[in-house]
Parts: C-alpha cells; structure tokens; sequence
C-alpha cells in the first residue's frame, strides 16, 4: 500500500549550555519525509504547518540521549584495549579525550565495528577507566527546525527511516564540551609540534590564491560575522589572506589584515590596512591596546603553534566586550597542522580552541557553533567526490573589561 507524504528541505539545530558556555549544533537536510522521517516531540505536528518560520521544543535531560548512569563507567585492564592500527603506529590515549569504542571491544558489550566516541577518564599503567555515557546525556535541550524549501508530495512506497536528531548526535555534537580545568590532556609534549618542521615563511612564500574550503561554506562563515559584527567597526583579520569571508552587507568595516604572503594580502579588497607577520616567531601583535572592535580568525587557528599567547594579545588589542571569532573546518595542510589537531575528532577541536581561550584567562561570553550538511555547490571542483558542503566550526568569545 502506498500513501502521499510531503517532503521538504529542512535545518535542524540543537541550542543548549554548559557551564555558562552557549552552544549551537546545526544540520541541513536537503531531503526529509515529514510521514517516514521522525522529529521530537511535537516539531513532527509543528513543522509541517509552518511557513520558514523556525518553531522549536525543549527537552529535560534524558529525554532525547539516554540519561547518565554510572553504570556506562567501565575501568579495563589496558591490556583489553585494541590500539594497533592497520596502517601507522598504534592509538596513543590521553585521558580526557575521546576514542572510537571499537578499542574496547568485547568488553563493556562493544562490538567491534562501533565508532561512536568513548571518553578516557583516568589512565594508569595497568588500568583505563572509560565514560560510555553521551556527552549531552546531562545537559537540557532546545530542538529547533525550519523548512528552508518544500519539495512538493510523493507517492510514499516505504523505504528507510531517518531519526534526524539522531543523525545530529552520531555526527558528534556534544564532544565540544569543555570539561573541568585539568581534566583533559591537550596540551601534551609532542601537541604542537607539525609534520613539516620547515619555517612557515618558507612554506608560504608562494602566494595561493585559491579557495580552501566550498563557496557554501564561505558563506555561511560570512553569516555568521554578519551576526557578530556591526557596521563601522574595526576589524583585525587575523592570519589573512587574499579574501576574508567578510559579508557584503558591511561595507564600511575597517579592516587590518595581518598575514604570510604579501601578494595574497595585496588582493584582498577588503583590507585598508597590511601587516606581515608569522604569528609562530612573532606572537605579539603590531597593535595598540583597545584598537579594535572585533577579530576574525578563518579557518587557520589549527596552524599556531603557541595559541594561547596569540589570545592574550587578541584580548590585549581588542576593546573590553568585543568578540575574537575563530572559524575553521576539516580542511588544512595536513603538513603545517599542530599535531593535536590531527588527532582529535572534528567536534573536539571545538573544545580544544574553548581551551586556548580558558588558558588566555581574558574572555567571557564563551560560545560554539557548528554547522554540516549543506549541499556542496554543484561547480565546486570536488562535487563529484564530496556530495555534502565543508563542515563549519566557530568559537567566539568576547574580551573582559
């Protein structure tokens, strides 16, 4: 038997918080089933009938993960984890970070084909203790959904069901939390170090003027500074390049761009001010004290090798109350990235850069935002290769007074 059902193209975002820390999941679906595909609570009713409106729900902690139990805490003997790899050397643990269950497999009733994340909570040289619990399994939620395009009725044959909250969590929401001071070890002896040891006035003297990352994504990076940002403010484009993923709409911002190559600087029209500088000889900032409005950091945080210096003087130059934003994705010279970058699951790298900003001891405000799932523009040269747009991550604080 077959029946109508309506699709749509939808955004789905989950808001909640964590330790005064605000935080905002996004996912793009460009084709739901309102009949097959589920939604909480009554956004399945709401949705349908709305007009691009967003309409949203709160949930009570446990309602949509399963709640925390003491139960999902496991201490192993380390000789029960499974840390060789098939190609290069074998899974390095540190405690706090997390690690695709299938290391303790056959324990704890792990099958060895799950990747959903574990967390280390303590190490020693005999034992590990590991959190199963999801990482929101504590937290209260707001689901929020707007149909971005109505895709018309189709004759409903069956077929898979898709959870979309679901889809959200396994994506890894919630493994940016940032946990108590000295719970996590991120700052290791080997976590700045880089596979290309090389200096980066060397590796970046040839000017690339090329995008790194999807039109898709660039514009949603330039809607959110378009949230951020005011008309009339000066903004220091830290580690920049020949464009600035600035939006269109603030045509009067004052720009300083501070980058590596002099000919990549030289053709971003949006600069009225050029500063050369590699960040990782020089942390210090050319600028005086309470000079700008706001900074923006694109995708280029994971290549500083003493992060929470160049914060200090990002709170240093910045007026008290005034956003440092920092935008990054999945894509990078695997060569000039920070080792510990490497090594952490996408999500992760969202508290990483909260962990700079703590070590900074200069900001307030703190919140995230990641966004997935668009459609990769259909000219983008990877399009046949990639369907979905690169992943968008952002960390913002804002300066004390």
């Amino acid at each position: 038997m077959s029946m109508t059902s309506e699709q749509a193209a939808i955004e789905l975002r989950i808001d909640w918080e964590h330790a005064g820390t605000r935080h905002c999941n996004r996912q793009y679906f460009e084709k739901i089933n309102f009949w097959r595909d589920i939604l909480p609570g009554t956004l399945a009713q709401k949705l349908p009938a709305s007009d691009g409106d967003w309409v949203s729900e709160s949930f009570a902690p446990g309602e949509l993960v399963a709640p925390w139990s003491e139960r999902n805490i496991h201490r192993l003997k380390r000789s029960a984890l499974k840390l060789t790899r098939r190609h290069g050397p074998p899974i390095q643990l540190f405690r706090g970070r997390h690690y695709p269950r299938y290391i303790a497999a056959g324990s704890a009733d792990i099958f060895p084909e799950n990747v959903q994340p574990l967390r280390i909570l303590a190490l020693d040289d005999d034992a590990v203790t590991i959190d199963l619990n999801h990482p929101l399994s504590r937290m209260p939620l707001t689901v929020a959904a707007r149909i971005d395009q109505r895709l018309g009725a189709t004759g409903e044959h069956g077929g898979r069901c898709i959870d979309l909250v679901t889809e959200l969590f396994d994506a890894g929401a919630g493994l940016e939390i940032l946990h108590e001071p000295g719970s996590t070890d991120y700052f290791t002896a080997d976590a700045f170090t880089r596979m290309d040891p090389r200096a980066d006035a060397q590796f970046y003297s040839k000017p690339r003027l090329v995008q790194h990352i999807d039109s898709t994504a660039i514009a949603n990076i330039s809607a959110l500074y378009e949230r951020l940002l005011r008309p009339g403010m000066r903004v220091l484009d830290l580690m920049s390049s020949w464009v600035s993923h600035l939006p269109d709409s603030l045509t009067d911002l004052q720009v300083s761009g501070l980058g590596m190559n002099a000919e990549e600087l030289s053709q971003n029209s949006r600069l009225g001010e050029r500063v050369l500088q590699d960040l990782n000889t020089r942390p210090g900032l050319p600028f005086p004290d309470g000079g700008f409005d706001a900074v923006i950091c694109s995708v280029s945080v994971e290549y500083l090798v003493e992060p929470v210096t160049v914060l200090r003087e990002l709170a240093r130059v910045l007026k008290p109350g005034a956003p440092a934003i920092i935008t990054f994705s999945d894509r990078w010279f695997p060569t000039k990235a920070i080792a510990v970058w490497n090594d952490l699951h996408p999500f992760e790298r969202v508290a990483l850069v909260q962990e700079y900003f703590r070590a900074a001891g200069a900001f307030g405000s703190m919140a995230t935002e990641t966004i997935r799932g668009y459609p990769r523009p259909g000219d983008d040269k990877y399009a046949s290769q990639l369907h979905r747009s690169d992943p968008v991550f952002a960390v913002w604080g804002r300066a004390a007074g």
